[in-house]
């Protein structure tokens, strides 16, 4: 849950917060909890509302930051391109994404779930998740162009 929200929030300290806040609202509302066999789900549909509320309220406080321009390339004569400035690069273009867009990249691609299973937790349609992920590849492609 925590790695979920963090790449859905893009901070682990926020992410903390809303892994706890979902906590607390799952035990709140245990009682309205229908089917105990599917607990994770449920708690998982919690924690995804949460990340959604805190993305909506950060949008409001202040702006997305654009992509770095100078970020470092292969191109670079001192050839300083490393995993970990491909990852800050991702990183950072996973928030111009939609958070429908985000949610499933984040699900398929670093909770390594099956897009039937994406389906059962987003309630849409295994035909609608790969279109998300479509727009989010070629957004993500037009973000990095350059970049890798």
């Amino acid at each position: 849950y925590a790695r979920y929200a963090a790449r859905m929030l893009g901070s682990r300290d926020v992410a903390e917060d809303a892994v706890q806040d979902a906590l607390v609202r799952a035990f709140d509302r245990l009682a309205d909890c229908r089917d105990p066999n599917k607990f994770a789900g449920w708690l998982f549909l919690i924690l995804r509302n949460r990340c959604y509320a805190e993305r909506r309220r950060r949008q409001r406080e202040r702006p997305l930051l654009p992509v770095d321009e100078g970020l470092a390339g292969p191109d670079r004569p001192d050839g300083a391109y490393d995993r970990r400035e491909q990852q800050r690069a991702l990183e950072q273009s996973l928030g111009h994404l939609t958070a429908e867009q985000r949610e499933v990249f984040v699900l398929k691609h670093v909770e390594g779930m099956a897009y039937d299973e994406i389906a059962q937790i987003t309630g849409a349609s295994v035909a609608s998740l790969k279109m998300r992920m479509h727009r989010a590849y070629d957004r993500l492609r037009d973000l990095m162009k350059g970049q890798l």
